[in-house]
């Protein structure tokens, strides 16, 4: 089947609880249509460049999955009408990359706080 990542921005005023639940929820409808979810993040809020939909922070969250295309365009088709969700971006990669994404290092990195000592 082919490969997908999946990235979606919902809204601030939502509980992190309820953007984690809205990563699950997307999953199991990728389940019920053939799919499967290969693996979640949720990076958490962020600020966005521009306003969207009047909100200048919104809720981030990262999916890989494995499913076939009509499982996909059935996802996005509810995402899309979903009201917490305000953008939704699809990609299809030929191979699932190991360990966390870029935004899950960096913030790894910044949590570490292992800095050099100065001389």
């Amino acid at each position: 089947m082919p490969l997908y990542e999946h990235v979606f921005i919902s809204r601030q005023d939502l509980s992190n609880a309820q953007a984690e639940g809205l990563i699950e929820h997307f999953g199991t409808v990728l389940a019920d249509n053939g799919g499967k979810l290969v693996e979640n993040e949720y990076w958490g809020v962020k600020t966005m460049a521009y306003k969207i939909n009047k909100n200048r922070k919104g809720h981030y969250a990262f999916m890989r999955s494995d499913a076939p295309a009509p499982a996909v365009q059935e996802m996005e088709r509810l995402m899309r009408l979903h009201e917490d969700v305000m953008r939704v971006l699809t990609i299809k990669v030929d191979e699932h990359q190991e360990g966390p994404s870029i935004q899950m290092q960096k913030r790894e990195e910044r949590d570490r706080g292992d800095r050099r000592e100065r001389r």
